[in-house]
């Protein structure tokens, strides 16, 4: 258990522009000490690494996205090159001027690492770096600042197999403590309040020693094989098959759900009005068959998904809709 945790404000920080000294710039506002922890909003990381590009915001997220998982009108959900799923590729189009864009870093987590290594080699500190950025999440309101990139910091906490105060065991706890640091730093940072860095006090133990820079936050990027919704919405997955022609009956579902499933080491077999998901693992089968779910239902199918004994699934249709 953690005893203590100070969170500091970095204040007086100037306008960063293309080519910036940003261990410097920390190196001057903060007091660095072993042990700390240093959460630099991306936008700044950015702004240094000249990432600004001319043209519309949708042109830059047009640039940026490999594929988007959802879309509302003008508003995009898309998933960038990072492996981030985010809206609007995570472009900002504040505090630059008129007919620019800000992209995000081409690698935070190399951002992170050349910041530590600064850092370390110029003030010989040894602290850790997370690269933040904002997020809405689905199922709530409201946005919150997550990691995008990480170097010299512990990004999750693996507590399976430890137990609980009642003596439970945790099988499958992992805090994303990465994430947490991105959160509790933006409580000083602030959206409007100019305050792009803060350093956090208390966690040595979830920084790592000299030369060990760890994972980075691509470790918390979920991957598509254990992504129950990596296929997004409806209109995500019909914009997927826009160009082929929509079956015309059950038996034409094969191969369409084949090209599109790509999860390996399941089965998939199309019935009269059910497909059949089979598998070793519980789990991917139940992540495919969610992804069976969600074409079927982009071709217009009314769709129920039903858990079978050991590792099957059942994905049942009805007729299209018109």
């Amino acid at each position: 258990m953690r005893k203590h945790l100070e969170i500091f404000p970095v204040t007086g920080l100037p306008e960063v522009a293309a080519g910036d000294d940003l261990a410097a710039l920390i190196a001057d506002g903060a007091d660095l000490r072993d042990g700390d922890v240093v959460s630099v909003t991306s936008k700044i990381v950015s702004k240094a690494e000249g990432r600004l590009t001319y043209g519309t915001r949708r042109e830059a997220v047009d640039a940026e996205l490999v594929r988007v998982v959802a879309q509302r009108g003008e508003t995009r959900i898309v998933q960038t090159r990072h492996g981030l799923v985010m809206a609007a590729a995570g472009t900002d189009t504040s505090n630059t001027a008129p007919g620019t864009v800000l992209l995000l870093p081409v690698d935070p987590d190399r951002s992170a690492r050349s910041l530590r290594a600064a850092l370390k080699d110029r003030y010989d500190v040894n602290v850790g770096i997370v690269v933040t950025d904002t997020l809405g999440r689905p199922w709530r309101n409201g946005q919150t600042d997550v990691a995008i990139g990480a170097a010299g910091v512990r990004v999750v906490e693996d507590l399976r197999g430890t137990t609980d105060s009642h003596g439970n065991v945790l099988a499958v706890t992992e805090p994303a403590l990465a994430d947490e640091i991105a959160g509790a730093s933006e409580l000083v940072k602030g959206k409007a309040d100019g305050v792009p860095v803060a350093v956090l006090r208390g966690l040595e133990d979830a920084v790592l020693p000299v030369g060990e820079d760890g994972p980075g936050a691509r470790a918390l990027v979920r991957d598509a094989e254990h992504d129950m919704f990596s296929l997004g919405t409806r209109e995500a997955a019909r914009a997927a098959v826009l160009d082929r022609q929509p079956p015309t009956g059950p038996r034409e579902l094969d191969p369409l759900l084949l090209s599109d499933l790509a999860v390996e080491g399941v089965l998939v077999e199309a019935g009269d009005n059910a497909v059949t998901v089979s598998g070793a693992d519980p789990v991917t089968v139940g992540v495919a068959a969610e992804r069976v779910a969600v074409l079927l239902h982009a071709e217009g199918y009314g769709v129920a998904v039903q858990a079978g004994p050991g590792a099957v699934a059942t994905v049942t249709f009805g007729s299209r809709s018109k």
